[in-house]
């Protein structure tokens, strides 16, 4: 038989592949795999990268002056809340207690004084009282002990403010020292070491970079024209650069939008535990955003594909036979294609064992028990 340069370079149509086997002796029995042709839900897909960012990092700062004594991580150290990173020198913090405590004691002793006097006053006051109808006790006398029972009664009281005010500067000196031992505010690791033993630092000044990496987040800038696939809720595939895939969950539009790109910020929730994957901030991630509304499709697995120059064959089992049918694909979806045209739904087709087969050669299909 003589062949077109056209079959030569592969493209044969099925009834010559047919009529190529026709006159070959009947083939043994072949095992194979099958997989249905299946209805299904189909969107398609815009790849935008996104990156990982964290739900909570920041600066970790002394919240007291004082010299650095202690540093207890390094770069890359996991810290759990409340966790020591560093100690401040406390001693001058102590002092500052011991002061305040010694004018707590000054102002009681002024309470008593005054508490004293207040009484003496309120006595001569309450003696002129009884004589005031005599001529040996003027009003000006009796005037002059109401004031000096009044000068007592502030002086008292001033007493009382001292040492409601010794109460408070001990208060506040516990409170420094406990600030002095400088803890993890979350979860996280360091990043980086802003200070060393010896520094002084002042209120505010900053010890460590700290990042909660085991409550990561994605984030993509998103065109606005492919927000409409988004609600809050809705679950996107997402692939990162090993290959690997997953699914996350939109949290959040932000309401805000790059007026350069035309894009807005969209928060997604991971359904994995990035402690598994090893993911860290500012990791590039691809999101599959929704292209457009979804429709319903018929697909094949992409195994049953059998490429011939231009034509895309596959094998369907009919009554035990491996019969060849050219078909017309469209979009993957996955592992699986779109089938437009040659393919009916639940049509099950050779995934495995097709690259050995001849047309109409007989089959049996790996655990079928019919």
């Amino acid at each position: 038989m003589k062949f077109s340069n056209k079959m030569v370079r592969g493209v044969f149509p099925v009834t010559i592949l047919c009529a190529l086997f026709a006159g070959a002796a009947p083939a043994q029995e072949a095992l194979v795999s099958v997989d249905p042709v299946v209805r299904q839900e189909f969107t398609q897909t815009v790849p935008i990268l996104g990156r990982l960012v964290a739900r909570q990092a920041g600066t970790v700062a002394s919240r007291v002056a004082g010299a650095v004594v202690e540093i207890d991580v390094q770069v890359g150290d996991r810290v759990t809340r409340g966790q020591q990173i560093a100690l401040i020198d406390a001693e001058p913090l102590r002092l500052q207690k011991q002061l305040a405590e010694n004018q707590r004691a000054e102002a009681e002793t002024r309470i008593a004084t005054a508490h004293a006097q207040l009484e003496l006053a309120s006595q001569e006051v309450k003696r002129l009282s009884t004589l005031q109808s005599s001529a040996a006790v003027s009003k000006a006398a009796i005037d002059d002990a109401n004031q000096q029972q009044n000068i007592a009664f502030a002086r008292v009281r001033e007493a009382e403010a001292a040492v409601s005010s010794a109460d408070a500067q001990i208060r506040l000196a516990d409170l420094e020292l406990g600030y002095a031992r400088i803890t993890a505010p979350f979860d996280g690791t360091v990043t980086e070491k802003l200070t060393e033993i010896g520094s002084y630092l002042q209120r505010g000044q900053a010890v460590v970079e700290l990042v909660s990496d085991q409550s990561l987040e994605l984030e993509a800038d998103i065109p606005a024209s492919r927000l409409a696939g988004l609600a809050p809720g809705g679950v996107v595939e997402i692939s990162f650069e090993d290959g690997s895939k997953s699914n996350a969950s939109v949290r959040a539009v932000v309401p805000e939008e790059n007026p350069k790109t035309r894009t807005r910020r969209v928060r997604f929730t991971l359904s994995l535990d990035p402690a598994e994957m090893a993911l860290a901030v500012e990791q590039s991630v691809t999101v599959h955003v929704p292209a457009g509304a979804s429709r319903e499709i018929s697909s094949v697995h992409k195994d049953a594909v059998i490429r011939r120059g231009a034509d895309s064959l596959v094998y369907v089992v009919e009554e035990g036979q491996a019969k060849l049918r050219p078909i017309q694909l469209g979009e993957p979806v996955g592992n699986r294609l779109e089938v437009l045209g040659g393919l009916a739904e639940g049509e099950r087709v050779v995934v495995r064992g097709n690259e050995r087969l001849m047309p109409d050669q007989p089959v049996t299909v790996a655990g079928d028990q019919s």
